[in-house]
């Protein structure tokens, strides 16, 4: 075996190993916890990135590359089983970048608000590498369960009532997740026999009819769990909330949560219900596009109500996580490439929001949105019946405002999808595949429910420019007092690079699109991940 191929296991073993040693140092040397903190992550951004060349390092571009590792060599499907595959290598690079960022600014004192704040991050990076990595459905479970307990932990840094109102509903609503998982992995287990995500490809088609209800039964409530994850409508209300109590640098990181449910939905509705899978082809597939409508809608709506910064940026979340469920139930390779580049985008670009909300909240008075929205309706009284002669002509803005100011409108540009940044070329490649399926062109052939998502798709993005600039209006053109932040080069750096990434992005757009394609392709052709992990001789449809 060669030795990168052991590079699979670092991704979990590195954040587990560095959480372990920070909890034996003492709380009070935060500088010291810092530091390897940092230099732990950056290890973790260097390997994600050595994994994705590996994963797209395939002579002749082959878009159906996987390797899988077998902890301690046993033979699959009892091996704790890795895969790695350029999905899961996108994940964990996306992962390892919002992690540097939020870890970068919360140097500046979010660290210190609360005990073990490195120790938790460390651990949330460990499950979330596992999620992204397990081909087993069990470990899946134990990597979930890791990051939610991380997630407590994380959501409740800090102090104030309505952070822990909003943890307490968070992890209410997540061990009821954790529940239908654990009832959907055993009702899964019991009809197939298994657990090992590509011998169930393998064993699903030919599960006895008489175990087909219940088989199906155990994917939906399985399915449920995740949906609640990934914030589909009816099952989001708690997400905005949430999002917005987390402290700044928390909430950055949150943002990769909720696609941890959409990539495992992503991941099993493509490896379990493909084409060849039989009379269980495409099973949820509805269910997820029409949700994903209800909840792209839901948020839209909730976007023009919010005035607080914070549930605008959840709101964002909510339609990041619409849209791509809405992808994944089309389940066409081409949406699916430029969901994936979506995906990136949206999730640096609400991430830096977040990060940006807090600096910004720092320039504005505590009841600066509830006045905004009474002048709003009833006027400034200031103004009736007096004429100000000596008005002073053009605002003279503070650097820290100028910067805080630029940033905020690339975020907004980027969330409603204009050109020529990221968000417009994800929604383009989306909007492109879903009207013109498989490269085919006939507009004529495409159904209702199609027309009807690149409708709310647009119209998401439109809700987002007017919400972003009803609230950068008030914020930096008319402020009711002006108040210059005090932002350190800790806090602004990490928005920049996020900001900066989403351009680079852009610009590289055609081998972004490449690497997202050649990923779409593989999903679509899951027999390259099956024979990874069990050999050759076992393709999609063979019982074992």
């Amino acid at each position: 075996m060669e030795w990168t191929r052991h590079l699979l296991i670092v991704p979990i073993l590195l954040p587990l190993i560095t959480g372990a040693a920070l909890l034996l140092i003492d709380e009070l040397r935060h500088t010291l916890k810092a530091l390897l903190s940092l230099a732990s992550t950056v290890l973790l951004l260097v390997t994600a990135i050595v994994l994705m060349r590996l994963a797209d390092g395939v002579p002749g571009g082959s878009a159906a590359l996987s390797s899988s590792y077998a902890v301690a060599n046993w033979p699959a499907p009892f091996a704790i089983v890795l895969v790695l595959d350029r999905l899961s290598a996108l994940m964990l690079t996306l992962t390892a970048v919002l992690a540097l960022a939020s870890l970068v600014f919360s140097t500046a004192r979010w660290d210190r608000a609360g005990p073990h704040f490195h120790t938790l991050l460390q651990f949330l990076l460990m499950g979330l590498g596992g999620a992204f990595l397990t081909g087993d459905l069990f470990n899946l479970f134990v990597f979930f369960e890791v990051t939610l307990a991380a997630s407590y932990g994380l959501l409740l840094h800090g102090s104030g009532a309505f952070r822990v109102r909003a943890g307490l509903h968070y992890i209410a609503i997540n061990l009821a997740a954790s529940l239908l998982f654990l009832i959907g992995v055993s009702l899964i287990y019991g009809t197939a026999g298994t657990l090992n995500m590509a011998d169930l490809a393998v064993r699903l088609p030919n599960v006895p009819a008489e175990d087909q209800a219940l088989l199906r039964a155990g994917v939906a409530i399985l399915g449920t769990a995740f949906l609640v994850k990934a914030g589909l409508w009816p099952l989001c209300f708690w997400l905005p909330s949430a999002y917005m109590a987390a402290a700044a640098p928390v909430a950055a990181i949150f943002v990769v949560l909720t696609k941890v449910g959409t990539y495992v939905l992503l991941r099993l509705t493509l490896l379990l219900f493909g084409p060849e899978t039989g009379d269980i082809a495409g099973f949820g597939g509805m269910v997820l596009l029409w949700g994903g409508m209800g909840t792209i809608a839901f948020a839209t709506f909730g976007l023009l109500a919010s005035q607080a910064m914070g549930r605008l940026a959840g709101y964002s979340v909510l339609i990041s996580s619409g849209t791509l469920l809405a992808a994944v139930g089309i389940g066409d390779a081409s949406v699916v490439s430029g969901a994936l580049f979506y995906l990136v985008s949206s999730t640096l670009s609400v991430a830096a929001l977040f990060m940006l909300i807090e600096l910004v909240e720092r320039a504005r008075e505590p009841a600066a949105d509830l006045l905004a929205v009474t002048m709003e309706a009833y006027g400034d009284e200031s103004d009736k019946g007096e004429e100000h002669e000596d008005e002073e002509v053009g605002v003279a803005m503070p650097g820290a405002l100028a910067i805080l100011g630029i940033s905020f409108g690339c975020a907004a540009l980027l969330l409603a999808g204009l050109p020529p940044l990221s968000g417009f070329i994800a929604k383009f490649a989306m909007l492109t595949g879903m009207l013109n399926p498989d490269g085919l062109g006939a507009p004529a052939a495409i159904p209702g429910r199609i027309w009807l998502l690149v409708a709310l798709v647009i119209l998401s993005g439109l809700a987002a420019l007017v919400a972003m600039m009803r609230s950068g209006i008030r914020i930096f053109w008319a402020p009711l007092e002006v108040i210059i932040p005090r932002v350190l080069v800790v806090e602004v750096a990490p928005i920049v690079a996020l900001l900066a990434l989403c351009m680079v992005l852009a610009v590289q757009g055609g081998a972004v699109l490449s690497y997202t394609d050649a990923a779409a392709q593989a999903l679509h052709a899951p027999s390259s991940y099956i024979q990874s992990v069990l050999g050759a001789g076992h393709p999609p449809g063979v019982s074992r």
